[in-house]
């Protein structure tokens, strides 16, 4: 035989090239020594482990058992994105009206970060609306949020949040993986890779957004991707308006028996090829043609608003599919109710930086009301004891006026949760007199990161991904620990 003849076929080279890449990807050097020394059956054994352990993990997760007994089942992220003034919102500081106009004192801002107001001049800037103290607990919360008031016994305001970044992109970056490089795993992803999904038809992680009330900040689509984790575990996002999903319905011709021909054999294809590369990212592939087939009946069904009481239509006060925050809420409980693990939704409209006074007023009107009607919703469905919903954006607004507007701000800020497992009509931590810094029982992002996961039934030590020779984690290797007081 001619050596030629021994050598492997074009495609043969293809393939153990493919299998070097993916297995270099996922394991790094590290692993390569490693299998050097083992036995051939132990080595196969291991990289056979791992594929295994990526494809159980759609739909049961890797944490299985659960590290502890679980307070929530999913999660509805309320991201108030573009900044939300603390001072207009949760945070009262009569300081801060008695010194309106005042200069800042120096000594909290030398040598501080401030975004566009670096090198200028630092006013005092009073709060814009008063705060009214609401519900048996008598939290107070500014009058411009008469609906969220009404559910203060249910919420547990966080006032020392503080984070690293001070721009919106890295800052939405750092809130959602909690790290400000780029290519990380969103929390959401991470959660369904942990937990898996209670959903066959629908994904397990779905973002919605909506606009309006101030300048709208874009937000990228890597806000919830999946980073290094198998692709199958980002975020979907959703239309508001129109179609939900793009070519969610057959062509004129295709019936569903076809369609299902066309996903059979197209999955069987793809499980040949995944059995010969072991490449997890085929199996992903296989799901999702499965997972779109079955889309194709579950979401206008999820979308088919006709069989919503008016009752309840008008207690969030939205039209259907107007693309509205309020009309996401409602999906949002909708979504929650058919296995959804982790629901996020966008309001692109609270960056303030002029005309904060007025600017509140717009954008408060367009969430208050549905913020509201999803914590009573869910309440009345027996749904919030298992859900967590988180309010909040990534970051405040400075005590100095800008103009009539404030900047950015990172050193102390308010973040609302609620639902099982967090003790309703309290408030943890505070921030200076003036709402600079956060002084007393500090929250960093990864803390909220630990307790949410602690919520789960996850412990955020343990709970790891191994890439490129490291156990990642969503917390990272920084200190970070469970709010167990507001549990």
């Amino acid at each position: 035989m001619k050596f030629k003849d021994s050598l492997p076929s074009p495609a043969r080279f293809d393939s153990i090239e493919l299998v070097r890449r993916t297995f270099l990807r996922r394991f790094g050097l590290g692993s390569v020594a490693l299998a050097s020394l083992l036995p051939d059956g132990l080595s196969s054994a291991l990289a056979a482990d791992r594929t295994a352990q990526d494809a159980t993990a759609g739909a049961r997760g890797v944490v299985f058992p659960a590290h502890h007994p679980a307070r929530v089942k999913r999660v509805i992220h309320l991201c108030m994105a573009g900044g939300p003034s603390h001072l207009e919102t949760f945070d009262h500081k009569p300081m801060l009206a008695k010194m309106d106009g005042q200069p800042m004192p120096e000594s909290l801002t030398a040598g501080q970060p401030i975004a566009q107001l670096q090198g200028k001049q630092l006013k005092i800037l009073g709060p814009q609306h008063p705060f009214v103290k609401r519900g048996e607990s008598g939290l107070e919360i500014a009058d411009v949020f008469p609906r969220m008031g009404e559910i203060v016994d249910d919420l547990c305001v966080i006032k020392s949040m503080h984070t690293e970044q001070i721009n919106h992109d890295p800052a939405h970056t750092f809130f959602n993986t909690g790290t400000a490089i780029s290519g990380r795993p969103s929390m959401g992803s991470w959660v369904l890779y942990g937990l898996g999904s209670e959903t066959e038809d629908l994904p397990g992680f779905i973002v919605l957004t909506s606009e309006g009330g101030a300048q709208g900040q874009p937000i990228s689509s890597r806000q919830w991707h999946s980073g290094f984790l198998p692709s199958r575990f980002q975020g979907i996002q959703m239309h508001s308006t129109g179609a939900p999903v793009h070519y969610v319905r057959n062509p004129p011709g295709v019936g569903r028996q076809q369609q299902q021909e066309v996903i059979d054999a197209v999955s069987r294809i793809n499980t040949l090829r995944q059995a010969e590369l072991g490449d997890p990212e085929i199996l992903t592939r296989v799901r999702g043609y499965e997972l779109a087939f079955r889309m194709q009946t579950a979401v206008p069904e999820l979308t088919d608003l006709s069989g919503e009481p008016s009752h309840v239509i008008d207690m969030y006060g939205c039209t259907p599919g107007d693309g509205s925050f309020a009309s996401n809420c409602l999906l949002a409980r909708r979504l929650a109710e058919r296995g959804v693990r982790f629901i996020q939704l966008y309001h692109r409209g609270w960056d303030h930086h002029g005309g904060i006074k007025n600017g509140i007023v717009a954008t408060s009107k367009l969430v208050d009301q549905a913020t509201a009607a999803l914590v009573q919703d869910l309440k009345q469905r027996d749904m919030l004891k298992d859900t967590l919903i988180v309010w909040g954006g990534e970051f405040g607004r400075t005590p100095m006026a800008q103009g009539n507007g404030r900047d950015h701000h990172i050193k102390g800020f308010s973040l609302c949760m609620a639902g099982g497992g967090i003790r309703g009509g309290t408030s943890y931590g505070k921030t200076d007199e003036l709402g600079y810094n956060a002084v007393e029982d500090r929250v960093h992002v990864r803390d909220f990161h630990a307790t949410m996961l602690h919520l789960l039934g996850i412990d955020h030590k343990r709970f790891c991904y191994k890439y490129q020779g490291l156990d990642f984690r969503l917390t990272g290797v920084e200190p970070s620990r469970v709010l167990r007081e507001i549990l």
